[in-house]
């Protein structure tokens, strides 16, 4: 159980910021098509900068599942390398062609749309995952899981306040995002810690 809680933690880890990845490239497309043609041809150059990076992590992603967790544990370093290439070329696309408060805001409300979707699915998977071990351990399974829907529903209520709210930078809301993503990151390793530990015990 150990080895499949670990790969448990970085697939939910990944899948998270690839579901955030195409969701900022989902909402920049849109708005692109908007555009004028001189901002079209910038934005479109940008988004084809997105999605490279986007599926360069994809294809890492892919090599890593099928290597393993020791892979894991060594590659998730240069995917999170990826991952903040592609969060510094969605800060430049903001500072050039997408310098509108109403693209930010649309982009804002579908990564945290997708993040709140990661969070459901995470749990949903640990749920079925500690269904699966011995009765003995439901108390420690209860709890992570109580801990992980509870951080859910608060990442949840922090960002929906930000969409209301309709007028922060995108590094205030990218912020917001970033702290919601370290969240997620850590409720999801300590639920899959707790059906780790309960594994060796049994």
């Amino acid at each position: 159980m150990s080895e499949q809680s670990s790969m448990h933690f970085y697939l939910n880890w990944a899948k998270e910021r690839i579901d955030e990845m195409d969701a900022a490239l989902a909402s920049f497309e849109v708005k692109a098509g908007e555009a004028k043609a001189d901002s079209k041809v910038k934005s479109e150059q940008i988004i084809a900068e997105l999605k490279k990076r986007r599926d360069e992590f994809q294809v890492q992603l892919k090599a890593q599942a099928e290597a393993g967790e020791a892979a894991w544990a060594r590659g998730k370093t240069e995917l999170e390398k990826q991952w903040n290439a592609f969060e510094a070329q969605m800060k430049v696309y903001f500072e050039g062609a997408g310098k509108q408060l109403e693209q930010q805001q649309a982009t804002f409300k579908d990564i945290a749309a997708a993040q709140a979707k990661a969070w459901r699915e995470a749990a949903d998977k640990f749920r079925e995952a500690a269904g699966k071990v011995a009765a003995a351990h439901t108390g420690d399974f209860d709890a992570a899981l109580k801990q992980m829907k509870s951080g859910a529903s608060e990442a949840e209520a922090r960002l929906q306040k930000l969409k209301q709210a309709g007028s922060e930078s995108w590094t205030v809301l990218s912020g917001a995002l970033a702290e919601s993503r370290k969240a997620f990151d850590q409720a999801n390793q300590a639920a899959w810690n707790a059906l780790r530990g309960s594994g060796t015990k049994s």
